[in-house]
């Protein structure tokens, strides 16, 4: 009896132990990891040349959502048209979550030709020569490059910096690139009506009179220094998107942008004589448009009196107002006036056509 009940226990813990976690048998077999990089999503191309630079951003972890270990093997291949993706160049070795890089030299029927576009794609392959999947596809063109830009030159004018080149008839826009020579921390930006930070670089897209070879910067800062570079470029639209095709970049030019311009000729002047009141004697009055330019420090009054020459009558410091009360004239006299503007440097403007005007008798 008693081992009866012994053999029935032991059987039980038997059957119990195939349905407990805690009899210690393993659970089903996960299976192994594949250790394959996520697919590249930010694939981007640009041609410049004959030269198409790629860059990218590696992916941190695999597709089982684990970490990346190690430098990745980065296949870069290329596709015209609707072939297949064909692979250019090595494999190029990127840290996880690095930045990729690649520069694809094009040659033969790729340099030749109308614009027509092909894209890039890159792989990133296991230990094994395995992979997640192709990237993003980037998009170039190919085809003969515009010719590149001859004669740049840059000289300052009061309304900005004209930039000139060499017209060939090439049926291109013109892409002119500009830096910032003067070193921006040198300029102080003190008070809530300084103007913002000037950029670094900035591009300029010209499309009417890029063929005429003639362009004009208007947002350049006197006092500053700039560098300029030009390139041709062919713009294609392909599925609703544009592409470029752009040319070799010239040789850079320099240019100070002294502001050496005097403000602009007053309009508009008006001589109006004015009788004494209370005891005074008689005066002339003067009126004119404003000047508009930022940087007018005032006007300066000049007077003659039949064929002799110009005198100022105003003072010494420019007159702000665009007004004038002349009271040293005399009764029975004919004057000749005339006004320019001067801005914060000093540059004064020609004067301004004459105003005559005769004051009355007494």
């Amino acid at each position: 009896m008693i081992s009866f009940e012994r053999k029935s226990w032991a059987a039980l813990a038997v059957v119990l132990c195939a349905f407990l976690s805690a009899c210690g048998t393993p659970g089903a077999p996960q299976p192994p990891s594949l250790n394959l990089a996520d697919p590249v999503t930010d694939l981007s191309a640009i041609r410049t040349g004959n030269q198409v630079t790629l860059t990218w951003t590696m992916p941190k972890r695999n597709t089982d959502k684990t970490p990346t270990k190690g430098n990745v093997a980065t296949r870069v291949c290329r596709r015209e048209g609707t072939g297949a993706c064909n692979q250019v160049g090595t494999d190029v070795m990127v840290a996880p979550g690095g930045t990729g890089s690649y520069t694809d030299t094009l040659a033969g029927t790729l340099t030749s030709g109308d614009a027509r576009p092909v894209s890039y794609s890159v792989e990133l392959r296991n230990k094994k020569g395995r992979s997640a999947g192709l990237s993003n596809a980037a998009s170039v063109l190919a085809g003969e490059a515009p010719r590149p830009v001859a004669g740049l030159k840059a000289e300052v004018r009061k309304q900005g910096v004209v930039l000139s080149w060499t017209a060939d008839g090439e049926n291109a826009a013109v892409r002119l690139q500009r830096s910032l020579l003067t070193p921006p921390a040198t300029k102080a930006q003190q008070g809530p009506l300084a103007p913002p930070p000037e950029a670094i670089h900035e591009t300029l897209l010209v499309d009417s009179g890029a063929q005429q070879g003639r362009a004009m910067d208007t947002t350049v800062r006197f006092g500053e220094s700039y560098e300029y570079r030009a390139q041709r470029v062919t713009r294609v639209n392909v599925d609703g998107k544009t592409l470029e095709l752009a040319g070799e970049l010239s040789a850079p030019v320099d240019v100070e942008a002294k502001d050496v311009f005097p403000p602009n000729v007053p309009l508009g002047l008006v001589a109006v004589a004015a009788a004494g009141e209370n005891g005074a004697g008689p005066a002339i009055d003067l009126s004119w448009q404003p000047n508009t330019e930022a940087d007018l420090a005032g006007y300066v009054v000049y007077r003659r009196e039949g064929d002799g020459g110009w005198q100022r009558v105003s003072p010494a410091t420019p007159v702000v107002e665009p007004a004038f009360h002349d009271p040293q004239v005399q009764p029975g006299h004919t004057y000749r006036y005339a006004v320019s503007a001067v801005d914060n440097g000093g540059h004064e403007s020609a004067r301004s056509a004459e105003a005559q005007e005769t004051v009355p008798q007494s």
